[in-house]
């Protein structure tokens, strides 16, 4: 996993020292790059990994098999909730918006209306550093 993990940063960053994807978002975050401009989490990135081996590993690795022995895809990034199709399983770790509410800032000023980014998320007044939760 390390080598896929300095792999991924050096996408991101071709200059980086950093052999941490977590160290490195938090680096790149710091120079005020966009998200979408940053690596995933490790925990994301695992996912992503466990979810390629299975389906280059074991599905593929069986196609010409006539009747393919499997791994239940729920142990390689896959999540399935009752009998319902499965879907990816992202990362393992929390909603950033439920967790880190200090990302979280609107830009606006005080009286706005409630197209207030902190208002759909229904933020209180510690949080919301320009309006002051004082939204209409």
């Amino acid at each position: 996993m390390h080598v896929i993990e300095r792999f991924v940063i050096l996408l991101y960053d071709r200059t980086s020292k950093c052999k941490d994807v977590n160290k490195a978002r938090k680096k790149l975050f710091a120079k005020k790059s966009s998200v979408q401009n940053i690596p995933p989490t490790y925990a994301a990135l695992e996912q992503h990994v466990k979810r390629s081996a299975l389906q280059g590993g074991h599905v593929w690795g069986q196609a010409l098999v006539p009747e393919p022995v499997l791994p239940p895809p729920t142990d390689w990034g896959w999540h399935r909730s009752d009998d319902g199709p499965y879907t990816p399983l992202w990362t393992t770790l929390p909603e950033a918006s439920k967790t880190c509410y200090e990302l979280v800032s609107c830009g606006c000023k005080k009286g706005c209306r409630n197209r207030c980014k902190c208002k759909r998320l229904h933020c209180n007044a510690r949080v919301c550093v320009f309006c002051e939760g004082e939204c209409q």
